[in-house]
């Protein structure tokens, strides 16, 4: 029997074991359940009450393999002291909270704030030119000093290795998304880099100890990177590339994607240039751009407004106003997690108080008041 403080710790782990129980039916069973402890202790026939599992999906949770599978990884867990995100937590990157495929369990080794106020996803293609290492060491030694920054990326050959590799030697913090287990570094020639990111970042994954990195993985692995971040910059990509399968997840999360323009006849920017094409990516060419495109680059404050002057506001527009006057902005996202706002209901709450002239809509998804 496991202590009680690591029962919750145990199931939870267990829930990502069972098999044919994806993110989505996780969430809805948790909505349901509560907690992982509960969904394991339910009587079978109210699993099966649930959409969507079928009668085998439901004798899954009682499956023996299942439960020694957690207390495997549990034990991993402790010996290598490895942080449990846990969707219902305040630890949870919050920005991938809001996905509608985010993991319920994510597993970190590091000190990466992964809710830090501007999460930056630098990545391209494992083939990079010297056009692709001027580009992305220019752009991470132009941002040196912003404060509350991280930046992320997969860890792989190429820009990924660049990105993380520059981050640290400007001092921005960096995380890099595997896809596979953190029991192991994948290509094994970065395992120094993954090593020096602990000190100022750290790694983050889905997957358990002892999963391999298979191609079927990094799809997988390429939304966590888009998800946790507010704006995915592609420096150099084929029109084929994994970056341009994480840029377009991002996009389909109404997050920002920038990309650097190549020249038309070189295949490694052949991507790039296409997103920028399609209107998927705004263009840039330097960190000034992408900061403009993001608002970050203002170091004016805004005066408050008095508010409720000769307007009665809603309770919900109450809420985003009281939060926007304590801020110089705020992206949408953080104000769908402070407020606790319905996500179907946001976008009309903040066209009202644009409307109504009290507050202002900015490029990257950023609100502050008028």
């Amino acid at each position: 029997m496991l202590p009680v403080d690591n029962e919750t710790l145990f199931y939870r782990i267990a829930l990502t074991f069972v098999k044919d129980i994806g993110p989505r039916r996780s969430r809805t069973l948790l909505e349901q359940f509560g907690d992982a402890p509960a969904i394991f202790k339910a009587p079978l026939k109210e699993l099966k009450k649930i959409d969507g599992l079928t009668e085998t999906r439901v004798k899954a949770f009682k499956d023996p393999q299942v439960l020694a599978q957690a207390e495997t990884e549990l034990k991993y867990v402790e010996k290598n002291q490895v942080q449990i995100l846990w969707f219902g937590e305040d630890t949870y990157p919050q920005r991938l909270k809001n996905c509608s495929d985010a993991p319920v369990l994510l597993y970190h080794k590091g000190n990466t704030d992964l809710n830090a106020q501007k999460i930056v996803a630098v990545i391209g293609t494992r083939k990079s030119t010297d056009y692709g290492h001027r580009v992305t060491e220019g752009l991470l030694n132009s941002l040196k000093g912003q404060e509350n920054m991280v930046i992320s990326s997969g860890l792989a050959h190429g820009i990924d290795a660049l990105a993380h590799k520059y981050s640290l030697q400007v001092g921005l913090p960096t995380v890099g998304v595997l896809g596979h287990g953190l029991d192991r570094v994948y290509p094994a020639t970065n395992k120094q880099l993954a090593k020096e990111m602990m000190e100022n970042g750290g790694l983050l994954s889905e997957f358990p100890s002892g999963t391999l990195p298979d191609r079927s993985n990094f799809p997988m692995r390429n939304r966590i990177v888009a998800g946790i971040s507010d704006v995915t910059v592609v420096v150099e990509s084929d029109i084929k590339g994994g970056a341009l399968i994480t840029a377009r997840i991002a996009d389909s999360y109404n997050r920002e994607v920038a990309a650097f323009p190549g020249r038309v006849y070189d295949t490694r920017s052949s991507g790039c240039n296409e997103l920028i094409r399609t209107n998927v990516a705004a263009m840039i060419t330097n960190a000034d751009d992408l900061l403009e495109l993001m608002n970050w680059n203002t170091g004016k404050k805004q005066k408050p407004v008095q508010k409720q002057l000769f307007i009665q506001l809603s309770e919900d527009e109450q809420k985003i106003v009281d939060l926007l006057q304590t801020k110089d902005s705020m992206h949408a996202d953080e104000l769908l997690y402070q407020t606790g706002i319905a996500n179907s209901q946001l976008p009309a709450v903040l066209l009202q108080l644009e409307m109504q002239g009290l507050i202002k809509a900015l490029p990257g998804k950023q609100y502050r008041m008028n």
